[in-house]
């Protein structure tokens, strides 16, 4: 990197492994800064060194506890900016809130926008994050946003562990056919679609299998799994319908409430999920998911931010 002494990055409390492996893929050493939280749960950190003049990356994922992590990145953003760091580039590799990103019914809030609104008025520059749940995100945002996506990480990682001639992409829902046929083109695989209803707030039901899965290795691919029952639902509704086997990939492991008993039951072959959320014990108990590290996308991406270079060239 051609002005090293310029660029830091700083780990908040949410996700510290990942920021140290793309502080190790990009060889710079992580920054230092205290973190305590008071006896009745506010947070106070301050920078250990000068950041004067700097551009300085916070990684954080808004991920459980959401509020909590969501309130120590703003606290970090306002004290670089108060520090008169140069930029502040917020990395949040799981951008909590974003599925609430429009008014789904009357009186109910947009807290996507809301979440961005707080983001800017706290003083960040920029927002670096990974596979938005809903991509016009970034419009609520006045300042940039680089959403790069895991689908080149999960490409090599299909091709690596299968045959690609006995494999479909499949959809979990019709809202993400645009992201399984992305996937499906990388692999020059068939594409089908699960259609299913949500009668209610984390509930699904499935419907019907759109396309021809019998007899292949389907590739679940989606955004998130959060209490991983859309997920179920969809392993057996396609073994029932034929399929060999199931695999699923997911960006953001939210594995919340049931999802590690459900993984456990169920007949699924394999969770494949990203580090952008630090996972429990409890989840990696169940020996049902594997986790692939996103520090060199992200350490790339933050090279080319601060080298102003080209970021889409990295998922084209």
């Amino acid at each position: 990197m051609d002005k090293p002494k310029k660029l830091r990055l700083f780990s908040g409390t949410s996700n510290p492994e990942l920021t140290q492996a793309i502080c190790n893929h990009i060889d710079m050493p992580l920054g230092n800064i205290y973190v305590q939280r008071f006896s009745d749960g506010e947070v106070f950190l301050q920078f250990e060194e000068t950041i004067r003049g700097l551009d300085v990356f916070l990684v954080q994922s808004t991920s459980a506890p959401a509020n909590d992590n969501l309130m120590e990145l703003l606290v970090a953003i306002d004290a670089a900016k108060r520090a008169s760091a140069r930029h502040i580039c917020a990395v949040i590799p799981y951008f909590g809130y974003a599925r609430q990103d429009r008014k789904s019914a009357g009186r109910t809030p947009i807290s996507a926008k809301l979440v961005a609104d707080i983001l800017q008025a706290a003083g960040v520059t920029r927002i670096l994050t990974m596979d938005l749940h809903a991509t016009q995100i970034q419009g609520f945002f006045n300042i940039p946003v680089d959403n790069i996506f895991a689908a080149p990480l999960f490409a090599q990682d299909i091709e690596t562990h299968n045959d690609l001639n006995d494999i479909t992409v499949v959809s979990p829902d019709v809202g993400g056919v645009v992201r399984a046929r992305a996937l499906a083109k990388k692999l020059h695989a068939d594409i089908a679609i699960v259609d299913k209803r949500r009668p209610a707030p984390n509930v699904a039901k499935v419907m019907n299998i759109i396309g021809d899965i019998e007899n292949r290795h389907c590739i679940l691919i989606d955004d998130m799994v959060d209490t991983a029952g859309t997920l179920c639902n969809a392993v057996e509704a396609l073994l029932e319908r034929g399929a060999s086997k199931v695999t699923a990939y997911a960006t953001h492991g939210v594995l919340s409430g049931p999802a590690a008993e459900r993984l456990s039951q169920s007949n699924l072959s394999e969770l494949v999920v990203t580090d952008s959320i630090k996972q429990p014990q409890q989840i990696i108990d169940t020996g049902k998911v594997r986790i692939l590290s996103i520090a060199s996308l992200m350490g790339e991406a933050i090279k080319r931010i601060y080298d102003a270079r080209s970021i889409s060239s990295l998922y084209e």
